[in-house]
């Protein structure tokens, strides 16, 4: 199969923007700048996630105040896509915004995921993924106009930290549940995440000798 100058645009874009997802992914696991307590509890997990993603609800807010504002002062838009054909800028602005609600609802519900079961060493990864995701909502809305090749990269930042974070949360989730590992006490039961990794890879104070 012969590929086109965009497909091979498109491809560059996301090869580029796999590179660039998995080492600031993998760095911001290995580098853990968060460094949470072993203390934390799921909640405050959860509470540390949806912070993160704030940022992201805010740029899917921006994106409806845009389009809003813009059928607002358009007469040929105001009354909306369902009734009226449309300007292209309505139609650009629409595409983007429904493009930023499926990768925003993809993302958030991945870091709550990777919040609840991955190890607390590992968090860190949620604001580089937010990072990311903003980076390449940036990088999309200015390439739109421009065609697939110019929004690639974008795309790719917001669509692929989702990805390889899940495929990572699945395989986590599959060899917890063959380990068969649970937190006695726990109420949240199997669901709970085992805080031995944690342990194993915090440093330890060495025990004092007797005197």
């Amino acid at each position: 199969m012969v590929l086109t100058i965009k497909q091979r645009g498109v491809l560059i874009g996301m090869s580029s923007g796999a590179t660039i997802t998995v080492v600031l992914i993998a760095a911001a696991i290995l580098a853990n700048p968060v460094h949470l307590s072993l203390e934390t509890s799921i909640g405050d997990q959860i509470a540390f996630a949806l912070k993160a993603d704030a940022v992201i609800a805010l740029w899917l807010a921006a994106s409806v105040g845009l389009l809003a504002r813009h059928r607002f002062f358009t007469p040929d838009d105001i009354d909306g896509g369902g009734l009226t054909p449309g300007t292209q800028k309505a139609h650009i602005l629409q595409a983007t915004l429904q493009n930023t609600l499926e990768q925003t609802v993809l993302a958030v519900l991945t870091h709550l995921g990777w919040a609840v079961y991955m190890p607390l060493s590992w968090m860190s990864a949620i604001p580089a993924a937010v990072v990311l995701f903003l980076s390449g909502r940036v990088l999309f809305v200015r390439g739109y106009r421009d065609g697939a090749p110019s929004r690639a990269v974008g795309f790719t930042l917001t669509f692929y930290p989702s990805v390889l974070m899940l495929v990572l949360l699945i395989g986590a989730a599959g060899w917890r549940a063959g380990r068969g590992s649970t937190l006695s006490g726990s109420p949240a039961g199997e669901y709970a995440p085992d805080r031995r990794a944690d342990r194993e890879l915090t440093p330890q104070p060495a025990a004092s000798s007797p005197r």
